[in-house]
């Protein structure tokens, strides 16, 4: 299968508000230039110097998404081309992405990473900890982010039931959080769902799947 058909077989699965980020961490830009031959335009990557490395050899209309754990001290390397940021999972890091946004007089747009999954390895804010975050004095402050959903990773098992209940969690706190009228805070987007679990995650109302081994084949 080339990379067009999968993309292809994958966006036809796709509901018409569910976008499809194509995981493309590892992967050469070649493979990626093909990706984008094929109509993608929204690439994902978990480490921000492969990001930053590639951004500059690839078409200048791809959204790049960072979805993986974000360190402070890396934030300042992509703050001028980021599209989206998913995983963001403390105070400490949100304030970091608004001082170098405004340094590049861009809003950055995040998503809180919310912890649904049974694994220990995996961050995120729990349910209490997004709600004190999205009402806290602090966030008011930071004018140069703007807050449009949430992301989360379910456990990686072959147990359907748990994985739809994870996602059913996370669109239940979507919903309840989607309600808060704040400047920098405008609910859009529900990132859940990966290669494995992706048709799971969509009927559970996701509106970002990230699939990169169903695009790309498996990881090298």
């Amino acid at each position: 299968m080339t990379i067009a058909t999968n993309i292809q077989q994958i966006e036809q699965q796709l509901p018409e508000q569910t976008k499809l980020i194509a995981v493309t961490k590892t992967k050469p830009v070649a493979l990626l230039q093909e990706a984008y031959d094929a109509g993608c335009r929204r690439f994902g990557e978990n480490k921000v110097q492969e990001m930053v490395e590639k951004q500059p050899q690839l078409p200048a209309d791809i959204q790049w998404h960072l979805i993986g754990h974000l360190q402070t001290n890396k934030v300042k390397y992509m703050a001028p081309f980021v599209s989206l940021i998913h995983s963001v999972d403390s105070l400490k890091v949100l304030e970091e992405i608004n001082k170098q946004a405004a340094r590049h007089a861009r809003v950055i747009d995040c998503l809180l990473q919310i912890h649904i999954a049974q694994e220990e390895t995996k961050f995120g804010f729990d349910e209490a900890e997004a709600v004190a975050l999205l009402n806290s004095p602090e966030l008011d402050q930071l004018a140069n982010v703007r807050i449009v959903g949430l992301m989360g990773m379910a456990t990686n098992t072959d147990d359907e039931a748990q994985i739809r209940q994870e996602f059913r969690t996370l669109k239940r706190l979507f919903d309840r959080l989607s309600t808060l009228q704040k400047p920098n805070v405008a609910f859009q987007e529900l990132s859940m769902g990966m290669s494995s679990d992706y048709l799971i995650a969509i009927e559970e109302g996701s509106t970002m799947v990230r699939v990169g081994s169903a695009i790309f084949g498996t990881r090298n």
